[in-house]
């Protein structure tokens, strides 16, 4: 491999990063198109990274490149979430599974501490930030061929519904998300497999069936 490559390499990563941030923060909204050149002239790279940075956040599910057209973050209507989140119901307690047994009582106390954090967060984005940190960090022990990087592109793909969603129960002031947060620390404290698997289902799936109540939130802008 060239110098050159190995530079174009490190710099296509490096915008990748900063560009995934923003739009797992929202800044480019789902349908939102994202201009190559652009991307170069905002972190400064010339167009081959920002073209790389590009395949690389396709890959993640973040957004959709058409050839020859452009590239756009990546959106989902209504059907499209539902079978996003039936997915997700089986195949996240699955991957949780595999992780119950390995994770350390260290990131145990972790995911206890981040379970504290989010019940006093108060704004939606440091909710969501301390919520992809929980969950991720529930699936951070064991080593799969597929299903954490399958897992990481759903979670991706449904990071601005999950947004529009975390707005509506905070409004509202339910606070079952926290209570179903604290019941999957205890039962991985208890290396109890079965139910965390059951636990984080119902969780995946009260958002899928708030989502349905909420259709307004698929409405192209």
């Amino acid at each position: 491999m060239t110098l050159e490559h190995t530079s174009h390499g490190a710099a296509g990563a490096r915008v990748a990063a900063e560009l995934r941030e923003a739009i797992l923060a929202g800044v480019h909204p789902p349908g939102a198109r994202i201009r190559q050149e652009d991307v170069a002239e905002r972190y400064g790279a010339s167009r081959v990274p920002a073209r790389e940075a590009l395949r690389m956040l396709e890959a993640e599910g973040l957004v959709t490149v058409v050839a020859n057209t452009g590239a756009w973050v990546t959106s989902l209507n209504l059907a499209e979430s539902e079978e996003v989140y039936q997915v997700r119901e089986r195949l996240e307690p699955l991957l949780l599974r595999y992780n119950v047994p390995l994770l350390s009582p260290e990131s145990i106390d972790e995911l206890e501490h981040l379970a504290l954090e989010m019940e006093s967060a108060s704004d939606i984005e440091t909710f969501l930030r301390l919520d992809r940190e929980f969950h991720l960090t529930s699936y951070s022990a064991a080593t799969t061929t597929m299903l954490f990087d399958t897992v990481l592109r759903l979670w991706n793909r449904t990071q601005p519904y999950r947004r529009a969603y975390t707005s509506v129960f905070l409004s509202e002031g339910d606070r079952s998300v926290h209570h179903e947060h604290h019941l999957l620390v205890a039962a991985v404290r208890r290396r109890d497999a079965d139910e965390a698997e059951r636990v984080l289902a119902s969780h995946i799936r009260r958002t899928r069936l708030e989502l349905a109540r909420h259709p307004e939130i698929f409405a192209a802008p």
